[in-house]
């Protein structure tokens, strides 16, 4: 019979912690903490990329099962849930003072976080390009990497992503146009009647100054201007070559109407996966932050212990890193649901469930 112990390995995981600082004769009371705490981040990020592998595979094809969505869906809250554990986990190591900390820090040198291959994989498998990155330490991000471990990177640059996957199977949504109903038509019209309203109650009201009446009337104005530039075609394209958006047109406008009509059966799901997505880009963007707030109440303005520059580095990847950034635009182009364009009957019989209509 396998017992506990050998069933979890735990004779080799539990004898894996090896204090650098105990080469110099007495090891350093802090130095397990930081051992252990780090290798606890390595097993979260190997279960998050066997969660990310599995919802890539679920949509790398040119049809998408209803069930693998509801599958994914469990799969990113899971990967969200540990999202959270690891920021908590950075309490943890924050009981380690910078007086504790240079107790044995000289010993590590040439080891630093950033050389986590694991996490590395993980922004690949996002799709993290490697030309959006911030160059760590002036240097490629594997730079520091053995040739195994940049075959490993490097395999994951080149594989399907969950970003890419995502974009194909929104490219993919059949509902934009058809069965009378041309969305973007639509949406279009529906948008500058909005508009014209919120200009029309503003340039009509006696409760506000000229100052506070001109302020909000140039906003609407920047509005409208943000509304053609990201609805029209050719603009859109200008924009993502320019590298201020990363989804495709088509992506994009499926992005929209899945959040605009979510409350139709069929689009329950993949209006949750979008939610879950902007989840996650958030949760690594706070997990960023904080980790870099760490790094300045332990270092200051010291250079990190791999050479790179510490917490302003951190800081940068926090905006420059995002992933699906694009997702949380679509906020901007929202309107009410009392201004959305009806679909018609036909279209809401095919966003619905069956049984339910006569």
């Amino acid at each position: 019979m396998v017992t506990y112990g050998e069933y979890l390995k735990l004779q080799q995981i539990l004898n894996a912690q090896a204090p650098s600082s105990a080469v110099g004769g007495k090891a350093a009371h802090d130095e397990m903490l930081f051992i252990i705490v780090h290798q606890a981040y390595e097993l979260w990020f190997k279960e998050v990329l066997h969660e990310l592998d599995s919802i890539i595979e679920m949509f790398a094809g040119n049809f998408v099962d209803e069930t693998s969505i509801g599958t994914a869906v469990a799969r990113l809250q899971r990967i969200i849930q540990i999202q959270k554990l690891l920021i908590e986990q950075i309490k943890v190591i924050e009981t380690l003072t910078p007086l504790d900390f240079l107790d044995f820090r000289g010993y590590l040198p040439g080891a630093s976080g950033f050389q986590s291959v694991q996490f590395r994989m993980i922004e690949n498998r996002l799709g993290l390009r490697r030309e959006e990155r911030l160059l760590y330490a002036n240097r490629p991000y594997d730079a520091d990497y053995n040739a195994e471990e940049v075959a490993q990177v490097k395999r994951t640059e080149s594989e399907p992503t969950l970003f890419s996957v995502v974009e194909r199977w929104l490219e993919r949504t059949p509902f934009l146009q058809g069965h009378g109903f041309e969305f973007l038509t639509a949406y279009r019209q529906a948008f500058q009647r909005m508009v014209q309203n919120d200009r029309r109650t503003i340039q009509e009201s006696t409760i506000i100054s000229e100052d506070e009446r001109n302020l909000r009337l140039q906003m609407i104005a920047q509005t409208e201007q943000l509304f053609s530039k990201v609805l029209n075609e050719k603009s859109y394209g200008e924009k993502r070559e320019k590298g201020e958006v990363r989804l495709s047109y088509n992506a994009f406008l499926a992005a929209l109407f899945i959040n605009l009509y979510r409350d139709q059966p069929i689009l329950h799901l993949p209006f949750r996966l979008l939610t879950l997505l902007t989840e996650l880009d958030e949760y690594l963007s706070l997990w960023r932050y904080r980790h870099s707030l760490m790094v300045l109440r332990m270092l200051g303005s010291k250079m990190g212990t791999g050479g790179s520059s510490g917490h302003d580095y951190l800081k940068k990847t926090v905006d420059k890193h995002s992933i699906f950034g694009d997702l949380f635009g679509i906020s901007t182009l929202i309107i009410p649901r009392s201004e959305l364009p009806p679909l018609g009957h036909e279209l809401v019989r095919e966003l619905g469930f069956f049984y339910s209509h006569v």
